[in-house]
């Protein structure tokens, strides 16, 4: 296993739709170690493979740090099936370090997925880890935190980060 480097904004595969999972073999078994590794080592309460350079359609969450008595997921071709309901929460992104923003989601969701055996499986979410859920299947699209924001926010984003690149912080 190995902490792997969290790729950040503006690196392009952020931006691209990620590629299914074909096949589950050791090569995947050894990235879903890195990345729960990685996670931990940020510290994250979620990770998906094109935050570590792997344009595949693999997340990985775990939001017990957070209190929740729910177990560390990893998702493969994670789908979401149906949301419900708005909640507005104040997300981070270790794609965009220090940069948090209110995003509204769905409350809850119900997503279909593979976990790390190939099984497929239907899970009911709500709250952060629907939030959660949401912010890792973005990442799967190609989709930030800042793409969520109005175009005024993201637009003192981008002059922010610009500013801080130049200074060199």
């Amino acid at each position: 296993m190995a902490v792997r480097e969290i790729r950040k904004y503006p690196d392009k595969v952020l931006k691209q739709k990620a590629s299914p999972v074909a096949t589950i073999n050791q090569d995947l078994q050894d990235l879903i170690d890195d990345m729960i590794e990685t996670m931990y080592a940020a510290p994250g309460v979620g990770l998906a493979a094109p935050q570590v350079g792997v344009s595949k359609r693999l997340a990985v969450i775990d939001i017990s740090a957070k209190g929740a008595e729910i177990p560390l997921l990893v998702l493969i071709n994670p789908v979401i099936l149906l949301k419900e309901g708005s909640i507005e929460f104040e997300e981070g992104c270790l794609s965009l370090p220090e940069y948090t923003a209110k995003i509204e989601r769905a409350e809850k969701v119900i997503v279909r997925a593979m976990d790390r055996k190939g099984r497929e499986t239907e899970m009911e979410a709500e709250g952060l880890l629907a939030i959660a859920m949401q912010h890792e299947i973005d990442h799967l699209d190609g989709v930030l935190l800042i793409d969520r924001i109005s175009p005024i926010k993201r637009e003192f984003f981008k002059k922010r980060h610009q500013k801080k690149i130049k200074s060199g912080k």
